[in-house]
């Protein structure tokens, strides 16, 4: 369509080129996909631009060298698409930071240079047609200030819960406290919007605010666009901004007109990373004017900052049945508050992943919610099955790759680490010095995670301050990341092939089908993480040199079956073995070295059947056994079956089952 638009011109065929060889190396190359996919958007931002720039030209009669600088610009840009499909891995950050740099010199341009200079060709039209005797009612040049809207806020939705307390507070801090300029922050679905909405709409804020201006920034912000929809009405002529600066100062005297009647409160929503200088506008040296800014990111700089929790379990759970179940009472089946109750649990207290998912088990039968359920449960994520939820995590990830490549692949290796893990920052700063080439101090890991902290990708708790502040990093530092989170660098990772993967994630619980392949394929990942959080059977036998478990075993908590046959030089058990309170299967048949039991066996408080032939070295049980009321059956022989005599009456269940088998000596 556009080489259509443009026909041969030169200005028109630089920019088809730069185009197309975007969508290109786009759908080649998953190294740069959401860099180009930016820089793709842009390109089609800025299409009419181009269109209008050809057409006044032609109308005017403007030399060409005017498009020379443009036209150069576009056709570097080619170049250096083209040039990113042959380069080799160690050149992809720079590769991907030029394209950045193009992107925003394309921006920047057209924002400012091209748009006066359109303007200028449009007033020299214009004076030609009134020379002309032509009558023309004119409001404005850019059609991206045309019918941007009503400045007003729009209504918050009917059903909100868990907005009272950060209401009240947000109230005291503008209206009692005096703050002039706050920043709601929180992830992508955390409710921020809505908490805005719900400011601006409220009686008291209402009253104390004679003017209240509404206005969505988004990606890439535009400070004309937003100044133009705050301050000007839509039948309202628009004056000529000569750049951002014109438009600010503009501003600032529409500011003092609407001051005379009363205070005014304006509401950015949804700021992102790297908008400190549109920010730095609205900087406003007066009392009767403030801000509240919604993000994702902290903005130190500009004001202070609020932090929207998630929503507790009772909030949460009313959020969940309003979207879940029918309120006029059609639905045939209502779900138990049980059933409820597990189904929010994996929600983990994010408002949007709550909708979306009582959304999609709106009004189903029974059958549905248990599928729904069991899914979870056996470790399906959330961010994966819901794509409203994981287009809005995505779109953090998105800014990443195109303002940090280096921050990108920190938080995906992120990933790498178990769910609700708390991570000892000496172990990211260890693993990306060999990774990434970081120094070994810390001090680039440690601006990383600030980094990421600040974009709520992650927490990081800085327990105390290791008097090596000249060092400027925390050895006492602890990182978490959401769970959702976690999944999302999971889910990205998986989308790549495997052979093209930097990150390998193994779930014992689930292996992927590549695993289990007579040829695996090659990976060339320089990290794997293998989880074992969700196992739920472990087998070890025959192993005559395993001397000990670990403790960590412990950890296992899903872990339904524990089989431990002929490691004979296994002489213990490890006392976190009581923490596996889902084991219901045991067997240490053949462990003849074995003398001991854990004193906290009585942990196992689901085991069910117990098997343990062939263990000589064992000469007692300790008390704890008496607890383990749901033990059904042990298997056993004649030197251990005493072992269960004096407990039998303590477990009214058990059956006790003698078998003998012989020994292999060869396994001692």
């Amino acid at each position: 369509m556009a080489l259509a638009l443009f026909g041969g011109a030169a200005l028109g065929a630089a920019f088809q080129g730069l185009l197309t060889a975007v969508i290109k190396v786009s759908k080649k190359f998953a190294g740069f996909d959401s860099i180009l996919k930016k820089l793709e958007a842009t390109l089609e931002r800025i299409k009419p631009y181009i269109q209008e720039m050809e057409r006044l030209n032609d109308e005017l009669d403007r030399p060409r060298m005017e498009m020379e600088k443009l036209i150069q610009i576009l056709q570097d840009g080619e170049k250096l698409i083209q040039d990113c499909s042959r380069c080799y891995c160690y050149q992809r950050i720079g590769y991907a930071n030029k394209i950045k740099a193009l992107d925003a010199s394309l921006l920047r341009l057209f924002q400012v240079d091209v748009h006066a200079q359109v303007s200028r060709d449009v007033k020299e039209i214009l004076a030609i047609l009134k020379s002309n005797g032509c009558n023309w009612n004119y409001r404005g040049v850019s059609d991206e200030h045309e019918n941007l809207g009503s400045c007003n806020a729009p209504g918050p939705p009917e059903f909100m819960v868990g907005l009272d307390v950060p209401l009240k507070e947000l109230k005291r801090r503008l209206c009692e406290d005096g703050e002039s300029r706050i920043v709601i922050r929180a992830p992508g679905g955390c409710g921020k919007t809505t908490m805005a909405k719900e400011l601006c709409h409220d009686n008291q804020v209402r009253e104390y605010f004679k003017h209240i201006l509404y206005a969505t920034v988004s990606r890439p912000p535009n400070l004309i666009a937003i100044i133009t929809k705050l301050f000007w009405d839509e039948d309202e002529r628009v004056p000529k901004f000569q750049n951002e600066e014109d438009a600010a100062n503009q501003m600032e005297l529409k500011l003092k007109k609407k001051e005379e009647s009363g205070d005014v409160l304006l509401v950015l929503d949804d700021v992102w990373c790297g908008s400190e200088s549109l920010l730095a506008k609205f900087k406003f040296r007066t009392s009767k004017s403030k801000v509240v800014v919604t993000s994702r990111n902290e903005f130190p700089e500009f004001g202070s900052t609020y932090d929207l929790e998630l929503l507790n379990d009772d909030d949460a759970m009313a959020l969940f049945r309003h979207s879940a179940i029918p309120q006029n009472g059609s639905c045939n089946y209502t779900p138990t508050d049980r059933l409820v109750k597990k189904i929010v649990g994996h929600c983990k207290g994010i408002p949007l992943a709550l909708e979306v998912v009582g959304r999609s088990l709106h009004g189903r039968p029974v059958e549905i919610w248990r599928s729904r359920l069991k899914k979870l449960s056996e470790g399906q994520s959330i961010v994966n099955s819901e794509i409203i939820l994981r287009k809005c995590l995505q779109s953090s990830i998105d800014a990443l790759n195109d303002e940090d490549v280096m921050l990108k692949e920190c938080f995906m290796d992120l990933g790498s680490f178990p769910e609700d893990q708390k991570i000892p920052a000496t172990a990211l700063i260890d693993m990306w010095a060999e990774l990434y080439n970081l120094d070994k101090d810390g001090i680039d890991a440690i601006a990383n995670l600030h980094e990421l902290s600040s974009r709520t990708l992650l927490n990081l708790a800085v327990t105390r301050n290791d008097a090596s502040e000249i060092d400027g990093w925390y050895s006492d530092a602890i990182v978490m990341q959401h769970d959702f989170l976690r999944d999302l660098a999971i889910y990205q990772s998986e989308q790549e092939l495997i052979k093209e993967r930097k990150r390998l994630f193994v779930d014992f619980s689930k292996l992927p089908e590549w695993w289990t392949e007579e040829e695996q394929p090659r990976s060339s990942a320089r990290l794997v993480s293998i989880s074992t959080v969700r196992l739920n059977k472990l087998s070890i036998s025959n192993c005559p040199k395993l001397s000990a478990l670990p403790e960590g075993i412990g950890k296992l908590a899903n872990l339904e079956v524990l089989r431990l046959r002929a490691c004979a030089r296994v002489s213990k058990l490890p006392d976190s073995i009581g923490s596996l309170h889902k084991l219901s299967f045991l067997d240490i048949t053949g462990c003849v070295r074995l003398s001991e039991m854990p004193n906290r066996i009585d942990g196992l408080r689901d085991l069910r059947e117990f098997h343990m032939r062939r263990c000589p070295g064992l000469f007692e049980l300790p008390s704890s056994v008496k607890d383990l009321v749901d033990l059904e059956s042990v298997i056993c022989d004649e030197s251990t079956v005493l072992l269960w005599e004096s407990f039998k009456h303590f477990l009214p269940n058990l059956t006790l089952s003698v078998r003998e088998e012989s020994i292999n000596w060869h396994l001692l």
